[in-house]
């Protein structure tokens, strides 16, 4: 997976998160009215008891509601929902609520459960929350029961309540891999923008876009970048003399030769037609002409081949650096004018020269 896909994976998880977490909110003040009309209501039917554990488990939705906006901690808002549900529900089936209808509040527990967690974890807690009710119902003379079920009502109950977990499941399921797919689309039909189809490299848009953020990097940070900008000699030749077929396979031949010169960080791009940019951050001009000069003697002594016949191919070349421009279209302007005067110059070579003086090598200009 790609840098670029994971950060598209984060950026949709993180989407996700808002959506959950805005809809637990409008649970949260949900869960509030309907336990302190619930609780009220108890209390008016001198279910005194049941009434203020009610307002009890209201007051613990409110904290936990309270705690979220003060921190903004997500993971900790889905965990003390969940957790208050949980007890409610252990709660209302233990005590049978107002008569013994308590069991019927865990039907709202599935849906939610899935939606605020993973499939596994939903899984879990729901067996959890069944085996609860299963010894509530087997052992009504445990001290902490307070409630009797008869037969018909505890088999209609499991069989339905299983029935919802399986359809919730399967539902949740469903949606997962379906935004997933929607995901994987849209991350294909960037990349397909970013990507020339040919050679597969990034393309002039994507590059353009690097640029002015690593221009943006410079200003920041001082992080000086540079470019070259390739160019195949005589390209036309080729395509005239072999067909187009034959440059097809040049193009793609170089592309695959220059991402074995260039450095992993390093960003190369089909900028276009038969020329290529390569964009080198934190690096000088001299180490730019450095890699240029033998990204070129390796396209110079390497067979480019098309139905049994050697091409001939070699590069010309013009690098400069950001620390000779003032912006990234005077940097484009400059590094063209550098790769016109390789090609005047006679081609195959790179453009400026780095000119020595007892083997020292001076420090070039982009001029």
């Amino acid at each position: 997976m790609t840098q670029l896909t994971r950060a598209r994976y984060q950026s949709a998880e993180e989407q996700e998160e808002v959506r959950v977490t805005r809809v637990l909110t409008w649970l949260s003040f949900m869960a509030l009215l309907f336990l302190i009309g619930i609780g009220a209501k108890s209390l008016y039917s001198e279910h005194t008891i049941h009434g203020y554990v009610l307002w009890s488990f209201a007051g613990l939705v409110l904290v936990n509601l309270l705690t979220y906006w003060r921190t903004g901690n997500r993971k900790l808002n889905k965990i003390g929902m969940v957790s208050i549900v949980a007890a409610l529900f252990a709660y209302l089936i233990a005590s049978g609520g107002e008569s013994n209808t308590g069991p019927l509040w865990l039907y709202v527990f599935p849906p939610l459960l899935f939606y605020l967690t993973d499939l596994k974890t939903g899984t879990a807690l729901i067996v959890g929350c069944l085996t609860f009710a299963a010894t509530v119902f087997h052992f009504p003379e445990l001290p902490f029961v307070a409630a009797e079920y008869n037969i018909d009502f505890k088999i209609r109950f499991f069989a339905t309540i299983v029935f919802e977990s399986v359809f919730c499941f399967v539902l949740e399921a469903s949606r997962r891999n379906a935004r997933n797919e929607l995901v994987d689309l849209a991350i294909m039909h960037e990349q397909a923008a970013r990507t020339d189809d040919l050679t597969r490299l990034s393309n002039r848009r994507d590059m353009q876009h690097r640029l002015t953020m690593e221009f943006s990097r410079y200003q920041r940070s001082g992080h000086h970048f540079s470019v070259v900008l390739v160019d195949l000699d005589l390209f036309k030749r080729v395509n005239d003399s072999y067909g187009h077929d034959a440059g097809d396979t040049v193009l793609r031949q170089f592309s695959e030769l220059m991402q074995t010169v260039v450095r992993q960080t390093d960003i190369p791009a089909r900028w276009g037609g038969e020329e290529f940019l390569i964009l080198l951050p934190d690096t000088s001009l001299l180490q730019a002409l450095t890699l240029a000069e033998r990204l070129r003697d390796e396209v110079e002594h390497t067979p480019f081949m098309f139905d049994g016949q050697r091409l001939p191919v070699t590069i010309s070349a013009g690098v400069c650096s950001i620390t000779q421009s003032e912006s990234v279209n005077q940097l484009l302007r400059q590094v063209d004018i550098n790769l016109y005067e390789a090609k005047q110059n006679g081609r195959n070579q790179i453009a400026p020269r780095v000119k020595s003086r007892s083997n020292r090598p001076e420090a070039p200009s982009c001029t």
